[in-house]
């Protein structure tokens, strides 16, 4: 038997319902048609990552990731400016 792949907001509004606390987590599991084990795991992880979302880290390392992106197509670019020019005066004509 092949297991139920879930969406993450599917996993996301299951664990949202956990959290709130308005129903159990059988009836949860009822309603939604997940075990009560995949449920508790699903609240867990969304409350251990709650944080990290309005952490400055996490802004930090976009930020540097989107930095890093920047660096290396400005090298692309000149990389393939000089490529170019090299051909240019070698005498090697591009067929692009």
């Amino acid at each position: 038997m092949q297991r139920k792949q879930h969406s993450a907001d599917f996993k996301a509004k299951v664990a949202l319902e956990a959290i709130k606390g308005l129903k159990t987590v059988n009836e949860l599991a009822s309603e939604f048609g997940v075990h009560p084990t995949q449920i508790h795991q699903w609240k867990k992880q969304a409350l251990d990552e709650l944080p990290g979302i309005f952490s400055s880290r996490r802004a930090q390392n976009q930020k540097e990731q989107e930095d890093l992106a920047a660096s290396l197509y400005q090298q692309i670019g000149q990389l393939k400016v000089e490529l170019d020019w090299l051909k240019k005066k070698s005498g090697i004509v591009s067929r692009s």
